[in-house]
């Protein structure tokens, strides 16, 4: 009962309640989130089950695809559709200009965090302080915008996908995208949709999900080369010795015994294995 579970948030759900509900419904001893959805957002929340949370860290900084749907001419406070308006635009776009602008987005740049956002500012996450009126800015970060597709525009709202690095905030590209256009905008839809190893597609209702759910923890790996050890070798990577591997080139790789029983990931470096995460 290790591995992941790739789960279908609903809209209006916090990720926290979806890792409450699953581990008290399953009875799981640990649950972690891979990346945190914001409860107006829906769609692809990974969990790590029992010892899958030692690999959290992996997926941590992995790109992830969303659908978004923005409105142009309207402003809020929040960068999306549950915060108030602060400006309108009655300025009308055709579909070219806006994908023009948008398109503008892919690669690197820095990004200003939204004002609601759960980034901390002495210990305090920056909406608490937004709800109280305190508008506290953080400084911009880089950020990478690596494709933006299948794009759509109808009634002054645009529909995309876009694949990004870690830290991107898709409602900081809503707000940006208005003020390319010097008009106004804001984040009305938001689906992830994919990330890293896992995509929607292989997502469970938050009622279905059991230990039948449970992706190994090896599969979610699938872009490394796997490596057999004997049972003394095994043995040895398991209590943290070092093996010694003259034929594999350098790099990390998924572990097993001489039963096909994942060990862990182990790094080949100067043609010595050690252990990198065990299970």
């Amino acid at each position: 009962m290790n591995g992941f579970i790739s789960v279908y948030k609903p809209k209006g759900y916090s990720s926290n309640k979806v890792v409450q509900e699953i581990k008290k419904n399953n009875n799981f001893k640990k649950v972690g989130h891979l990346g945190t959805l914001d409860p107006m957002a829906q769609g692809l929340l990974v969990l790590a089950i029992n010892r899958a949370t030692k690999f959290s860290s992996y997926f941590l900084n992995s790109n992830k695809t969303y659908r978004a749907k923005v409105q142009i001419g309207t402003a809020t406070d929040t960068d999306d559709a549950e915060g108030k308006v602060i400006k309108t635009s009655s300025k009308l776009f055709s579909k070219e200009e806006v994908e023009i602008a948008l398109m503008s987005f892919v690669g690197k740049q820095l990004q200003e965090p939204p004002y609601f956002s759960a980034l901390k500012h002495k210990g305090k996450p920056m909406y608490k302080y937004a709800r109280e009126g305190k508008l506290i800015k953080k400084e911009p970060r880089e950020i990478e915008i690596f494709l933006i597709e299948n794009y759509y525009f109808k009634d002054s709202v645009c529909s995309f996908d876009i694949t990004c690095s870690k830290g991107t905030y898709i409602r900081s590209i809503a707000r940006d995208l208005g003020k390319k256009l010097e008009s106004a905008a804001h984040l009305i839809f938001l689906e992830r949709t994919k990330q890293d190893f896992f995509s929607l597609a292989q997502s469970n209702d938050i009622g279905s999900c059991s230990y039948k759910s449970i992706i190994d923890i090896d599969k979610a790996f699938s872009n490394l080369k796997s490596l057999q050890l004997d049972s003394i070798n095994s043995n040895k990577f398991s209590n943290g010795a070092i093996v010694k591997d003259p034929i594999n080139q350098d790099g990390i790789y998924k572990v097993y015994n001489s039963m096909s029983t994942f060990l862990g990931l182990g790094l080949i470096e100067n043609k010595a294995l050690k252990s990198k995460q065990l299970v």
